[in-house]
């Protein structure tokens, strides 16, 4: 019963997140309606027993991600002002009101076990049986990976730094300018 109320409190919040996220015109509302929706997939990890991948969205994507688009934001700036009067009167005791009710539902899921307790077996989604399996049976695939990406890194570097230049005898192409084809 309490997973169902999750969903039908989270679900919703899922959805206008993400149409606030396409739909606004402001780019700091987007990234809200963007953090919305991400901070409401790491509730639905966690109600599907995945605490470990809700940490890991919620420090990485809901966290770096973020930061990092909000300082691209305002590395862009924008152009427009923005007129800062209110345009709802109430808006201000609704939000309080609402961060209250909210803050009470967490308080409420808090104090209820979110871990079974006492079957013996673990949780799928513990770090000890993602670790488990990463280091265990997928050891090979995630060492072929990270050589793969080191390899990736290593060529754009290169790629990035080549300029290509014109050898004496050989027949270069004459639109270079610089070291560099027009």
């Amino acid at each position: 019963m309490g997973e169902l109320v999750v969903f039908v409190i989270f679900a919703p919040l899922a959805l206008v997140g993400a149409l606030t996220m396409v739909a606004a015109r402001n780019p700091v509302h987007s990234a809200m309606g963007l953090l919305m929706t991400l901070f409401s997939v790491a509730v639905f990890y966690v109600s599907n027993n995945g605490h470990f991948i809700a940490a890991v969205q919620v420090i990485v994507y809901a966290g770096a991600i973020m930061t990092l688009f909000l300082f691209v934001i305002m590395l862009i700036g924008v152009d427009s002002a923005q007129d800062n009067q209110e345009v709802l009167p109430n808006q201000r005791p609704i939000a309080v009101a609402l961060g209250l009710a909210l803050l009470g539902l967490v308080l409420a899921a808090g104090s209820q076990g979110w871990v079974p307790r006492g079957t013996g077996s673990p949780v799928n989604g513990t770090i000890e049986n993602v670790s488990d399996e990463l280091f265990g049976a997928w050891i090979l695939p995630f060492e072929v990976t990270s050589l793969l990406l080191i390899i990736a890194s290593v060529g754009t570097i290169a790629l990035a730094q080549f300029r290509p230049r014109a050898i004496a005898g050989d027949e270069a192409d004459e639109s270079a300018v610089d070291g560099e084809l027009v």
